[in-house]
């Protein structure tokens, strides 16, 4: 059971990162932006499960960690596929 609430937390993390991302840049709201960043929010959670499947017990600092994860496998993605584009641009 605990992997599942680490992969919520996780994909939690993910979502809430893109959102926020999306209020800042005071755009349209772009699906497929967001499917992308739902991707990325899933791969989070999958990770993280992955990596917790092994522990017995479940803290709130792993939850914390977990949904700080997601948030970060977010934001690189965001930047990874932002820095591609822009090179392909050029």
């Amino acid at each position: 059971m605990n992997i599942y609430i680490i992969a919520v937390a996780a994909f939690v993390g993910g979502i809430v990162s893109s959102l926020l991302g999306w209020f800042d840049s005071q755009e349209s709201f772009d699906v497929r932006k967001f499917a992308a960043s739902l991707v990325r929010a899933l791969v989070a959670g999958i990770g993280f499960a992955a990596a917790y499947q092994y522990t017995n017990s479940l803290s709130p600092i792993d939850l914390a960690l977990a949904f700080l994860g997601g948030a970060g496998v977010d934001a690189v993605g965001n930047r990874i596929s932002g820095s591609i584009k822009a090179g392909l641009g050029k």
